[in-house]
């Protein structure tokens, strides 16, 4: 299948479930395909045919975008060098979660989610840690009878117990023994940003992004991102806005529609700062902004109002 039927299964799964999808992006060099909503879980989704091709980059891009965005980030995969990725199974990348296309159909439409999770070693599943412990205490099952009956160490059921996930076979075993589910699914799209604030993250220099710093100054939380249709995500107490920067060229305005095809899905706003006076005020949903506009503004109402009017005028 190529990756073109690809991105359009996963944007037809999301849709089906009650997701607004935004269309297939196809501008190159960007961190994602698609971006889907459904109330407030917000999904960020790059589409490879071969898993093998996610780069840390690509990953550390995401992270950044999803942790600015209040989103999740995901990668829906046909196959990587092992073979087919197969249904059922979470696999996983630099911390970002990837599923096939049928994983991600089963959670959704079927309301079937995955148990089984890979990890270095082999194949593993989840545990429900405090349930485990606690049916263990109230029975006087000592970790050693335990661990013999799971063919483990004593110190290996600590570890489960303390929320270490298990070896299926030694998980089956425990559940057989006690005669109670204690494997727990797998929500894909639950997004460890405790493990991302642990991640070594580069320090991006922006001294050259005048308008970065401007928006800074007016009280914005600006968040660069690179391989994004836009360059920054910038936001405070009342707003949200994918700002893109550039002289108003073709590819400002592609970047701009695309913006906004964005900004629909995810109900922010779009704003693109441009360099001299613009020759409209906005493009679809984007508001164009010149950068001596934005020099003359002392706070964020300044800005927030402006892109309020000229959103009001299409």
């Amino acid at each position: 299948m190529g990756r073109s039927e690809l991105i359009n299964t996963t944007r037809a799964i999301l849709a089906k479930a009650g997701f607004d999808v935004s269309p297939a992006l196809n501008i190159r060099g960007i961190c994602f395909d698609v971006v889907a909503r459904l109330d407030e879980k917000i999904l960020i989704v790059k589409v490879l045919s071969n898993i093998d091709a996610f780069s840390k980059d690509n990953a550390d891009e995401m992270k950044t975008l999803a942790d600015a965005l209040g989103a999740t980030p995901l990668v829906t995969g046909e196959r990587s060098s092992s073979g087919e990725l197969e249904a059922g199974i979470v696999y996983s990348r630099f911390n970002i979660t990837i599923i096939s296309n049928a994983t991600l159909a089963d959670l959704l439409l079927e309301d079937a989610p995955p148990f089984i999770f890979t990890a270095p070693g082999g194949l593993y599943v989840k545990l429900d840690s405090a349930l485990l412990k606690s049916i263990r205490e109230d029975r006087g099952i000592s970790l050693g009878m335990l661990a013999e009956t799971a063919g483990v160490s004593r110190r290996t059921i600590q570890m489960y117990e303390s929320g270490m996930g298990a070896m299926i076979d030694a998980a089956l075993r425990i559940e057989e023994y006690l005669g109670l589910p204690v494997i727990e699914p797998i929500d894909p799209f639950t997004f460890k940003s405790g493990e991302r604030s642990r991640e070594e993250r580069a320090v991006r220099d922006t001294s050259d992004l005048y308008a970065l710093r401007q928006l800074s100054n007016l009280g914005f939380t600006v968040s660069p991102v690179v391989k994004s249709p836009f360059e920054a995500v910038s936001k405070n107490e009342k707003s949200l806005m994918l700002t893109g920067l550039g002289t108003e060229s073709d590819k400002i305005v592609q970047r701009a529609i695309v913006a906004s095809e964005l900004s629909k899905v995810m109900d922010r706003f779009s704003i693109m700062i441009v360099r001299g006076k613009p020759d409209r005020e906005s493009i679809d949903e984007t508001v164009m902004v010149s950068d001596e506009e934005l020099k003359k503004m002392d706070s964020t109402d300044d800005l927030t109002d402006l892109v309020a009017s000229r959103r009001s005028k299409k």
